[in-house]
């Protein structure tokens, strides 16, 4: 490919660094592209060593001092020790590497002394040498304490006391703890402490702190050493004025009160300074008696958030130190007799830290090198310079110029190429960082793969690289296939190292692109093919779920892309942004398919953020759902009881964890082990917010309590049970409830009650005392019985007379408080007087108003309940016989004078008496009196029956009502067309005016239709319910006594009659029929025997046999539906039909109604019912 035009985008490529991991060091990576084309010689590099400090600890087998670098040619390595030459080599003990690097292994052989020291390592080859920073092997020694005798302190009361402990040096971290010779802790408080120096300060000595065996204990964890130091004795001295304080009180009145000291630290002020990021630890010990308190202050502002105080006041901890917790700290100790405080200045400062690293570069020859080294640090750290090693004075150069924090070499060529060492230091330690610097010329070198293919999303970014390596840095252009211009743009961007970015990629940028380097000694190119793709898209994205756990979650994630990508296409999903490893046996509980991520059983560890990842080869998309999982929460832990008082007690507990739903409440529940152990009862509940409650406790119990939490998903499990707390006894705390007072005769009061519940005896011994008199009999005294049953009953008292009652409980400690005095009444006895004056006004002719005098109180003989009506039927005023009909009772309860009694029958004599009754029974009743109801409209008509149907006309029967509540006038006779649709013909209306017919012939009627025909009875006010009837006309004259059924069957069947196939199979019909009666006749004779059914042929019911005559006629029997158009009255005198019997339909119940008469009780009787029962009940509308 040729290449012309303008230059174009140019970039000067920078020099490629990467970074070993030593932190010393920087190197210049030759790309190994680059050296396959040409050899290259590189600087040598450290690429590895030891730590800083090294600890030879004794459990451990060698110690390796590992040193590493690389260069071309390979580097060679030496060592110094404390500034002087060391080699490892000349010492047999020493092991030598197997890598081949300047490693050396010390094994552990007992004797380590000698090699402890300051080691550093040197890397070098004929172009320079690098160095490692500072290695400092340390061999410690075991720690131990002086053998000595230390002499007994003897001290007064109140006087403050110090056991020093000076604990040998070690390697950090110190752990001191004060013991006595059985290993038990010196307990600490406001008044004993251990200070930060190792110290035992006692604010204050008491005579129970001598003892002989107070021994300090010095723990090194890192090197799993503890020693001990020689037991010290301490005599505290009694000051003999005990005898004014009051056994245990303390010493308040036997010890010379003071004034705070500090015990540490001495003087008023002390200067702190720490390095940044260690933990600031300020301590004030006071003496004094009383022992003071200590407090903490920061002069000019507040304590910083992190500020922990610690020991009891004693200790001021801040964490992780700033540069801006600097400042002056106070403490301050007070007591009521005074104070004492200490000011701490602090400082915080820091080690050496690279502000500008010295860098590693190429630089062509004759250009000017600038190597730069910058550090900050506190105190301002000291850059001293070295070159391969040595120091810069060792190795003059002319063209060098040395400032303090650079180092400039002009007109640099290929022998001023080297590695210079910058050092920073300060009293806090020293960094060191090498840098290679390489003086050469080189032409372009493009290590990126020519004729890459690049694949690229709409809309996304692409980066087309190009890394060139040369010296002086090249020249880089890009150009597309179908411009020779450079590309340009705001979408084009040229990095440093030569790669082109296009962002916000189109379609037009699909096609083939050219990169070109070029400097002063040669250029190079190279092609790249960009492609463009569909982005890829979730478009079916998981959604959060709540779930409770055990259940089965299922997560969707379905995903359109780029068709191009089907086989190459790759979905799977994250947990907490880690991959789910479905082929894992640790993730047997999820199953992907077709997109959908199901987990099954659900537990808490699967709680979590799910993402679902599409991935093609160019591009990717995300989508992320939470699951929490729910479930009831777990047991409440730690109970614990406190503020025990015998009545009451507080539980307090941790509460478990609530699984994502919050807690609503927590159930308290008491277990009683003396008398229903096992039994967990309620006790109390309270809000989720609490955790803490105050439980009332009964007397001589023995409980222990656990707590169960309840939120949205159920009731968790209990807790652990607590300790259990044992009540003693104690007089019982309430007296028995729910007392009733019951007359069951005449002459008795029987008194029972509630008893109190076992556990509510609060002791033993439990017994009730009845108390009662009569009232409004002054200060009469009370009757008073003591029993342990739970009822009394009183004898030979007045009838229904009031006493005043109170029953209180008692045990072996005591009675229960005063009871409350309720009143009761003696037995009653049943009324002796009838009500007078009773009276009976006819409302309509179903309905009267009963009205009486109330009977006196007197007379009562008890509480009174009310009034009972009973009556009952004498005879239908049609009728002159009579006779007792069934006796039907209302009840009205209160105290009233008059009611109403619904469901009489129309046209009939009734008699009626009124008696009161009380909680014993009814009275006597009332004399009888007699009253008529006034005339009705008739019930239903029993029987409609259609008959001697023919083309136009049909006969009717039917029968008179059963009651017809007056005396019958006639009947209406109705009847319209018919379909089976709900089309209907007029309804045509007929007066049969002669009470006594029961027929009736419809001439003029259409042939071959269908009819259905109401039939009322009527009286002078109105006429009855319709019974109806259905038939159709023949389409010829019917011989009288045919069958209408048999005729329709004929005409529905006829037009088939006359075929072939009909023929023969009637007559196989007839033929079976024939077999069979022959059979049946021949079993008769055999048997000498005829059925039930031969009885009732021989003898038929007349009125069965004409219900069965007219077959085609159907009878209705309910004419819930009525047709459209039907029932149009024709008749101006029809009423409407009587609705008195539909109040309710009375049984054998008593029933009671309100004083208006309204149902509200019993109602006694059956209601009469016709022997004949109507099929129809439609009522029609005048």
């Amino acid at each position: 490919m040729r290449w012309s035009g303008r230059p174009g985008v140019a970039l000067f490529l920078g020099v490629v660094l990467s970074f070993s991991g030593t932190p010393g060091s920087s190197s210049l990576d030759i790309p190994l592209e680059v050296l396959s084309h040409m050899n290259i010689e590189q600087l040598p590099t450290i690429t590895a060593q030891s730590p800083n400090t090294m600890i030879a600890f004794p459990f451990d087998e060698s110690y390796s001092m590992r040193c590493a670098a690389k260069g071309n040619p390979e580097p060679e390595f030496r060592w110094t020790k404390n500034g002087q030459e060391f080699d490892p080599d000349q010492d047999p003990r020493l092991l030598p590497p197997e890598d081949g690097s300047g490693t050396f292994i010390i094994p552990n052989n007992g004797n380590l002394s000698e090699f402890q020291g300051i080691y550093r390592c040197y890397a070098s080859n004929k172009l320079g040498t690098a160095i490692s920073e500072e290695i400092e092997f340390v061999v410690p020694h075991v720690p131990k304490f002086p053998k000595e005798k230390i002499d007994p302190i003897e001290v007064e009361e109140g006087q403050p006391v110090t056991l020093k402990c000076n604990p040998p040096k070690g390697i950090p971290p110190l752990q001191i703890y004060w013991m006595t010779i059985g290993l038990q802790h010196i307990e600490q408080d406001e008044r004993v402490s251990i200070g930060l120096n190792g110290n035992l300060y006692f604010a204050n000595a008491l005579e129970r702190d001598s003892r002989r065996d107070y021994c300090c204990f010095a723990s090194f964890s890192r090197i799993r050493t503890i020693v001990q130091k020689t037991a010290m004795s301490l005599v505290v001295r009694n000051t003999g004025l005990k005898t004014d304080s009051a056994p245990g009180s303390g010493f308040a009145n036997s010890i010379l009160k003071s004034k705070p000291s500090l015990l540490s630290p001495p003087g008023v002020q002390t200067y702190t300074h720490l390095v940044k990021g260690q933990a600031l630890m300020l301590e004030c010990i006071a003496a004094g008696y009383p022992t003071p308190k200590v407090e903490w202050i920061r002069v000019g502002q507040g304590l910083p958030d992190r500020a922990i105080v610690e020991n009891h006041g004693k200790v001021l901890h801040i964490p992780n130190v700033q540069q801006e917790d600097e400042g002056q700290y106070k403490c301050k100790a007070k007591n009521g007799h005074g104070e004492a405080s200490h000011f701490f200045h602090v400082t915080v400062e820091e080690p050496p830290q690279w502000t500008t690293r010295p860098e590693s570069q190429i630089s062509m020859i004759g250009s000017d090198v600038l190597i730069k080294c910058v550090a900050t640090g506190n105190p301002k750290p000291t850059i001293s310079w070295r070159v391969n090693g040595l120091a810069l004075n060792e190795v003059p150069a002319a063209n060098r110029k040395v400032f303090d924090n650079k180092i400039i070499l002009e007109r640099a060529n290929s022998s001023d190429s080297a590695v210079y060492q910058c050092e920073a230091s300060n009293k806090h330690g020293t960094i060191l960082a090498n840098a290679n610097i390489m003086i050469m010329n080189l032409p372009p070198v493009i290590v990126t793969e020519d004729s890459l293919q690049y694949s690229a999303v709409q809309g996304k970014t692409i980066v087309l690289h190009c890394k060139t390596f040369s010296s002086p840095p090249s020249v880089i252009t890009w150009s597309k296939e179908d411009s020779a211009d450079s590309v340009t743009g705001p979408r084009f961007f040229l990095h440093d190292n030569g790669s082109l970015e296009i962002s916000a990629v189109e379609e037009g940028d699909m096609g083939e692109y050219s990169c070109i380097a070029k400097n002063r000694e040669g250029s190079r190119a190279i092609t790249a093919f960009l492609d463009i793709k569909e982005p890829t898209k979730i478009v079916d994205p998981p959604m959060d779920l709540r779930i409770l756990v055990g259940t089965t979650a299922q997560f969707v994630c379905q995903a359109e892309f780029d068709r191009s990508f089907n086989h190459e296409m790759e979905t799977y999903w994250l947990k907490d942004s880690v991959v789910i490893a479905l082929n894992d046996t640790e993730n047997m509980g999820y199953l992907v398919d077709d997109g959908i991520l199901q987990i099954a059983n659900v537990s808490y560890s699967d709680q979590g953020r799910y993402s679902c990842v599409v991935r093609s080869p160019v591009d990717q998309d995300i989508a992320s759902a939470h699951l929490i999982v729910t479930d009831v929460p777990d047991a409440p832990e730690d109970l614990m009881l406190s503020e025990l008082s015998g009545k009451s007690v507080k539980l307090k507990w941790i509460p478990g964890d609530d699984h994502n739903s919050s807690t609503t409440a927590f159930v308290i529940e008491f277990e009683e082990s003396q008398r229903e152990p096992g039994i967990w009862r309620e006790a109390q509940r309270v809000p989720g917010s609490h955790t803490s409650a105050l439980l009332k406790l009964h007397g001589h119990a023995d409980y222990r309590f656990r707590v169960s939490g309840v939120n949205e998903v159920g009731q968790g499990r209990p807790s652990e049970p607590s300790e259990s707390y044992k009540t003693p006894a104690r007089a019982p705390d309430k007296n028995p409830e729910n007392i009733k007072i019951e007359g069951h005769l005449p002459h008795e009061m029987d008194i029972n009650w509630e008893p109190l519940a076992p556990i509510e005896h609060n002791g033993p011994g439990l017994e009730y005392k009845v108390s009662y008199r009569q009232q409004g009999t002054g200060d009469e005294d009370w009757q008073e019985h003591v029993v342990k049953r739970h009822s009394f009953i009183v004898k030979g008292t007045p009838t229904f007379v009031p006493y005043e009652i109170k029953i209180q409980a008692r045990n072996h400690k005591g009675w229960a408080p005063e009871p409350r005095v309720i009143v009761g009444y003696s037995g009653e006895d049943f009324p002796s007087a009838a009500p007078d004056d009773v009276a009976v006004e006819v409302v309509n002719n179903t309905l009267v108003k009963v009205s009486w005098a109330r009977v006196h109180k007197d007379k009562l003989h008890g509480r009174l309940g009310g009034y009972r009506v009973n009556w009952w039927r004498l005879r239908s005023l049609l009728a002159s016989k009579k006779s007792h009909g069934e006796k039907h009772a209302l009840t009205f309860p209160g105290d009233r004078s008059h009611a109403l009694v619904p469901g009489l029958r129309p046209f009939s004599e009734y008699s009626l008496i009124v008696m009161a009754f009380n909680g014993r029974g009814n009275g006597p009743g009332s004399h009888p009196v007699t009253f008529r109801t006034p005339e009705g409209v008739p019930d239903q008509i029993s029987v409609l029956r259609t008959m001697d149907i023919k083309k136009h006309s049909v006969s009717l029967s039917w029968s008179p009502p059963v009651e017809p509540n007056g005396v019958l006038t006639g009947y209406l006779l109705q009847y319209q067309l018919i379909n089976d649709t709900e089309e209907v013909g007029p309804l045509v209306s007929v007066n049969v005016s002669d009470p006594d017919a029961s027929k009736w012939l419809l001439p003029d009627l259409e042939a071959m239709s269908k009819y259905k025909f109401y039939l009322r009875a009527c009286t002078r006010l109105g006429c009855g319910p319709a019974t109806s009837e259905e038939c159709a006309t023949t389409p010829e004259a019917t011989p009288t006594g045919t069958s209408s059924r048999n005729f329709s069957l004929a005409s529905i069947h006829g037009g088939i009659s006359t075929q072939g196939w009909f023929i023969g199979l009637m007559c196989a019909v007839a033929l079976l029929t024939l077999i069979l009666l022959i059979a049946c006749f021949v079993n008769r004779n055999k048997g000498g025997k005829y059925s039930v059914k031969e009885k009732e042929d021989l003898h038929p019911d007349v009125e069965s046999q004409g219900m069965n005559d007219d077959t085609f006629c159907e009878y209705s029997d309910n004419d819930e539906k009525p047709l459209k158009g039907s029932l149009h009255s024709t008749s101006g005198d029809m009423k409407p039909a009587d609705s008195g019997d539909s109040l309710v339909d009375y049984g054998e119940e008593e029933a009671q109604f309100n004083e208006d008469g309204s149902f509200i009780g019993e109602y006694t009787g059956r209601k009469e019912k016709p022997s004949t029962e109507n099929k129809a009940n439609t009522q029609i509308t005048a």
